[in-house]
């Protein structure tokens, strides 16, 4: 596949768009949070259960993710399970802490949502080049770095 011709983009109308695109799946979190019955961050945690697969984290683990305390951990988890979303596991090396596995059912009901959604942005990437597509790995992954370092830096209460 040879490149597409792009219009010129400056970094400032990058970031523009960036923004807007951020906003735009900030609104959207919200909105499939309420349609499940979840609140945005109860969503984002239960992403971060998912994303981990087989290698169940934490609940500390998931607590940092989002920069909560565990005590507030302890409270999403709670709401997550009634909604039958997750389910603790204790920790086969330390038997004081829990693991968190996502249920079956809540992947189902997840992947509804959200199928459609990563099958348009797939159509989307298929007007790229691999080499375009790397770029765009590259750039996600880096930004994602300095964005967690930034609020790392500026943003943690504890």
């Amino acid at each position: 596949m040879q490149a597409k011709p792009r219009q010129p983009a400056t970094p400032e109308q990058a970031l523009w768009a960036m923004d807007q695109l951020v906003a735009t799946h900030l609104v959207g979190q919200h909105e499939i949070a309420q349609q499940v019955g979840l609140n945005v961050t109860d969503l984002t945690c239960f992403a971060f259960v998912i994303e981990a697969g087989e290698d169940l984290l934490t609940a500390g683990e998931l607590a940092d993710r989002v920069h909560v305390t565990t005590g507030a951990m302890t409270g999403i988890l709670n709401r997550l399970e009634r909604a039958g979303y997750i389910t603790r596991r204790p920790d086969p090396a330390d038997r004081r802490r829990v693991r968190v596995e996502a249920l079956p059912d809540a992947l189902a009901r997840t992947r509804e949502i959200y199928d459609p959604y990563y099958a348009r942005i797939n159509e989307l990437f298929a007007d790229y080049t691999p080499e375009e597509i790397a770029v765009l790995h590259d750039w996600f992954r880096r930004a994602n770095t300095v964005a967690a370092d930034y609020l790392e830096e500026h943003c943690r209460t504890d």
